[in-house]
């Protein structure tokens, strides 16, 4: 019982260190260009997750047929996904990337209806049009409102797609989960990503001013690749393991709403009324979702 409860505590902590990763990505991206940032943080976090993976004495290889399939789902989930996540969180509000990335669930569960045998109940449907509600408020009414001139308007869109591209990996992922531990397809996702990313990365890092990088930047490198993506994502497959997947899914609930808050007490970030009844909707949309 006691193993339980400190499972349930160690997934409070990975909600905080997710929700806490939007405004402390958003402050080191005041020094570094969104694809040096990425490329950093994933280098990081690949180091850990496969040496994570070797130490616990899984592979990094894949079945050969399985190899080109894996290779398409990992450059999806990592390099698609990261670099729509950053350049996205780049433009927007942290506290509106939040709750757009927080939209993860609903998308899962309609490809889930539409592309495989897990169909939608009613709740679950109610629950994806308050969220869909959610986010044409968020959307619409932003301060500059509808306009690709305005950068939060293209930040939510593109934060959006990032959504969208990480509900694909997920599904995709499901078929081969079956063929292979999951700390194991961690490592090898991650080995995908962290060469995609340094690749896509090179070039901005080549220009990168270097002396021009505080502490700061540095430290929000650290704490996104090694906590956010890598400390957190081992803890994540904990609680799969030890508690259930869906006990565990019911922790993730908690990152909009906290990822909401830090961005208008760290940043001072500014949002409209009707931006926080959307984002209402979007996280009770999630919550009816996943129940």
């Amino acid at each position: 019982m006691k193993k339980d409860h400190l499972t349930e505590f160690s997934l409070i902590i990975v909600a905080v260190i997710w929700a806490l990763n939007f405004s402390i990505v958003k402050i080191a991206l005041n020094e570094l260009d969104p694809f040096s940032f990425n490329a950093l943080r994933y280098f990081v976090a690949g180091i850990l997750l496969v040496g994570v993976t070797l130490k616990r004495g899984f592979s990094l290889k894949v079945k050969r047929e399985h190899f080109w399939p894996l290779l398409w789902i990992g450059l999806i989930g990592n390099l698609v996904y990261q670099l729509l996540f950053i350049i996205g969180l780049n433009y927007t509000y942290a506290a509106n990337a939040a709750v757009m990335l927080g939209s993860i669930p609903i998308w899962v569960a309609l490809f889930s209806h539409f592309f495989t045998s897990e169909k939608l109940s009613p709740l679950k449907m109610l629950g994806i049009l308050l969220a869909f509600i959610g986010v044409i408020f968020i959307v619409i009414w932003g301060k500059n409102g509808i306009s690709f001139a305005s950068d939060s308007f293209k930040g939510d869109i593109i934060t959006l797609l990032a959504a969208i591209a990480w509900a694909t990996y997920t599904i995709l992922s499901k078929k081969y989960l079956k063929f292979y531990n999951s700390t194991q397809y961690s490592g090898f996702m991650s080995m995908i990503g962290a060469i995609a990313l340094i690749l896509v990365g090179i070039p901005s890092m080549i220009q990168l001013d270097w002396s021009g990088v505080s502490y700061a930047g540095y430290g929000g490198v650290i704490y996104s690749g090694l906590l956010s993506v890598g400390i957190a994502y081992l803890i994540w497959n904990n609680g799969i393991v030890k508690i259930g997947a869906v006990k565990t899914a019911t922790y993730q609930n908690l990152v909009p709403v906290l990822g909401l808050l830090f961005g208008v007490l760290i940043l001072k970030e500014q949002l409209g009324l009707f931006q926080y009844i959307g984002s209402g909707f979007v996280i009770s949309g999630i919550i009816l979702a996943r129940r």
